[in-house]
């Protein structure tokens, strides 16, 4: 009798570096006022992306490599308007995903790392922003690829968010104390809840900033370089 093809390690080797991205990341963060008090926040945040962009290098590549593993779900490729679907979600999740680059000079420590306790642009829509755009990533790539791999790993990425929404809130409070609650009150974790309550408003000028124009550039490049990206990991053999 043939092997069930689910059971491919690949499914299992995404789970276990899923499971060390976010052991680093998850940690990482949380040892971060300790670290801060004995190394400084430059060190610290040099260290953390030393240990944490290897790591997500090692899972992209391996996504890339095995995105087809397992079983075939289903396979709407080539039905009309699905593709535009897929990179409209991909375009929107992206905006989500990378708030931090509003502080492009913190992350490559430059300027001093400082945690923030924000509440305009995208925070007014959601608390999470890289959480929603994970999950709006997520359900594109897969609905996109329709693999039982895939699917493993949409569960791994937004399991792992779903937790940094807690942990998230946990740290800022333990920061930030009444003024992180005050915050909290007035915006959702779900999408748009807090301004349809009416306890937060959209102030559209604070989206026009340089860093949505990057994000929108960048897509634009990942959506070129796409098919030299799958060239490019292929040639590793992860």
């Amino acid at each position: 009798m043939m092997p069930n093809p689910w059971f491919t390690s690949s499914h299992f080797v995404m789970l276990g570096l899923q499971l060390a991205f976010a052991i680093a990341h998850s940690g990482g963060a949380a040892l971060r006022p300790w670290a801060e008090k004995y190394i400084g926040p430059r060190f610290y945040r040099i260290l953390f992306a030393l240990i944490s962009l290897p790591l997500a290098v090692i899972l992209i590549v391996y996504f890339f490599n095995h995105r087809y593993d397992g079983w075939q779900l289903w396979q709407v490729q080539g039905i009309p308007g699905i593709q535009p679907l897929v990179w409209v979600l991909s375009a929107i999740s992206f905006l989500f995903l990378y708030p931090a680059t509003f502080n492009l000079l913190e992350i490559a420590a430059i300027q001093k790392p400082q945690v923030h306790l924000y509440e305009t642009g995208i925070i007014r829509i959601t608390r999470h922003p890289q959480m929603v755009g994970q999950v709006i990533w997520c359900v594109a790539h897969t609905l996109w690829i329709g693999t039982t791999f895939t699917l493993v790993t949409s569960f791994g990425l937004v399991l792992h968010h779903l937790f940094g929404v807690w942990h998230g809130d946990r740290r800022l409070s333990n920061r930030y104390g009444e003024a992180f609650e005050t915050v909290k009150q007035r915006t959702s974790i779900i999408p748009f809840q807090a301004i349809l309550d009416g306890r937060q408003s959209l102030k559209w000028q604070e989206f026009l900033r340089p860093a949505y124009l990057g994000v929108g550039i960048f897509v634009a490049l990942l959506w070129w370089s796409h098919p030299l990206l799958f060239v490019a990991t292929s040639r590793l053999g992860w």
